[in-house]
This record gives structure tokens, C-alpha cells and sequence, in this order.
């Protein structure tokens, strides 16, 4: 029998086709609260004043920690940010966003081959040839990410509110230079953490749709039949949901994409390639 997965899918994408599925557990059992807490998932650009409880910090990096590393090279650390003044000179350089300062807790992710490179050292090898190469480097970024999302899950599970940042990037250099990084790191983005304000409708009280399913899932092949209507499809849904928002006069998504790749207004994200460099990256 086809159902709903849950009414969270329903919000996901404000599309039945997308939302309706058979349910791959036992009718009569609830919907796992692990698969609750990700499906639940909305960005929080508003914070309450309130400490994190003892333990937090070190719970939220067991669960980085228990992710997928790519042969078990774990090629990522994190630099936790908690003091006011040094979290609002990050907020600063990352497009000024207010809700960094807000957050008790603010995480940066590095790619990290730095370990790699010293422990080839102290093990007697003069050369690192694999280091340079460009796999290393998206290995490092994916292996960030992973960690990252599993904290997003963990934190949100806590009942915690998260915000990715990726204007870090906007910065890149200054960042590196104000968290000491040395070469082979980097800050990839941030991630503001702590109890979300939610009567500030930038808490993210309602969840934001994506796009179709059958626009990014592909069976066995590639296939782009249907973008053009699944797009149309999309854009009434976010279209709606600003409505609800009150955040009325929003582009059309499509319309939106397209002005945003077309810009020639790309910020610090033009120097992005100089400063991965500059931290003796070689992308080769």
C-alpha cells in the first residue's frame, strides 16, 4: 500500500509525487527518530542568549568523529569559537551576519593534510607526492562535510538550532590568518550552534521545500526530461512558502539561480583558488 512517509515529507516538497512512497518500517511503528530529527531540518538565523550545557562541545564532536572518513585518513579538524569578542571579528569577516554573534557556539571546519604531511616526516619520507595531488584535496573537503552534517544532526537531535556558513569563504585569507591556520589547512565554513529564538521567524519555523525528488533522483541513467516542469513546480512551492514567510516579492527560484551564476559579483569568492594556494595546497 502507498502512504505518505510522514507529514514532514509532505513539507519537504509540497509536491505528492515527491511525498508519497511506501513506508520501509512496520506500519504500526513510528517514524525513527533519527529519520525525524534530519527530515525536521531547517537553517536558524536567530538565537536565544543561553550557554550550551556542560558537555555539549564534546558530544557534538564524538558524533563528527563517528562519521565516514575516507581511509581512515581523517583529514578535517574543527575550531570551536566561544568567546564573544573573537566570535564577532569571525562574524565580521563572514558578510557580517548577526546570528554568529548571537550563537554561544561557533564551529569552523578545516581541511586538514597537515597531520598527514607531518606524520610522512616523522616517519623518514623527505616527500608527500599523494599530498599534492587534487583527490587529497576533495578528500579533506568531503571528509569536513560529513563531520559536519553528522554534528547538524546530533545538535538539532539536542534540540539545538544550526546555520551553515559558507560566506566564511568570503574572507578566506583573513580567516585563515585571525584562526593561526597553518599550510595544508584551511576554513572551509562555519557553523553557528545554540537554542534557536523561535519567535523570531529567522529560527526557521517552518521547513523550506527543495526541489522535486524525480528532479535529482536518476534511475540507472542520466536523465534532464522534465526539468523545465519540475522547476515550474519548485518555484510555486518556494513561492508559497515566502508567502507564508510574509517574504513577499521573491524571485521566482529559477529566475533566481540563473541571475546568481550570471553575476559577476562573486565577492571574495574570486580569491578562493589564490588563498587554497597560498595555504601550500597544490591541486595538482
Amino acid at each position: 500500500m502507498t502512504k505518505t512517509i510522514s507529514p514532514l515529507a509532505e513539507a519537504r516538497y509540497r509536491d505528492s509525487e515527491s511525498s508519497t512512497f511506501p513506508l520501509p518500517i512496520d506500519p504500526s511503528n513510528s517514524l525513527p527518530s533519527a529519520l525525524s530529527t534530519i527530515l525536521s531540518h531547517r537553517s536558524c538565523r536567530a538565537f536565544l542568549p543561553f550557554k550550551l550545557p556542560e558537555g555539549t562541545l564534546e558530544t557534538l564532536i564524538t558524533a563528527a568523529q563517528s562519521g565516514s572518513t575516507s581511509s581512515l585518513l581523517q583529514t578535517w579538524d574543527v575550531i570551536a569559537i566561544q568567546d564573544p569578542e573573537h566570535k564577532s571579528n569571525i562574524a565580521t569577516l563572514a558578510a557580517d551576519q548577526d546570528f554568529i554573534r548571537q550563537a554561544p557556539l561557533f564551529l569552523v571546519f578545516c581541511p586538514n593534510l597537515r597531520r598527514l604531511k607531518n606524520l610522512s616526516e616523522q616517519y623518514g619520507h623527505q616527500d608527500s607526492p599523494v599530498l599534492d595531488n587534487m583527490n587529497m584535496f576533495i578528500m579533506s573537503t568531503v571528509d569536513s562535510a560529513i563531520a559536519a552534517q553528522n554534528v547538524a544532526i546530533a545538535a538539532e537531535s539536542l534540540g539545538l538550532g544550526i546555520c551553515y556558513v559558507g560566506a566564511l569563504r568570503h574572507n578566506a585569507d583573513e580567516v585563515c590568518k585571525l584562526l593561526n591556520l597553518p599550510p595544508l589547512t584551511w576554513g572551509v565554513f562555519g557553523m553557528a550552534v545554540g537554542y534557536p529564538d523561535t519567535a523570531n521567524r529567522r529560527s526557521g519555523r517552518r521547513i523550506k521545500p527543495r526541489l522535486p525528488m524525480r528532479e535529482v533522483l536518476h534511475m540507472e541513467r542520466w536523465n534532464e526530461e522534465g526539468q523545465k516542469d519540475n522547476v515550474a513546480s519548485y518555484d510555486k512551492a518556494l513561492g508559497t512558502f515566502y508567502e507564508e514567510e510574509s517574504k513577499f516579492g521573491r524571485k521566482a527560484w529559477g529566475e533566481f539561480v540563473a541571475g546568481r551564476v550570471a553575476s559577476q559579483a562573486q565577492g571574495g569568492w574570486v580569491n578562493i583558488r589564490k588563498v587554497i594556494e597560498k595555504q601550500g595546497f597544490k591541486l595538482e
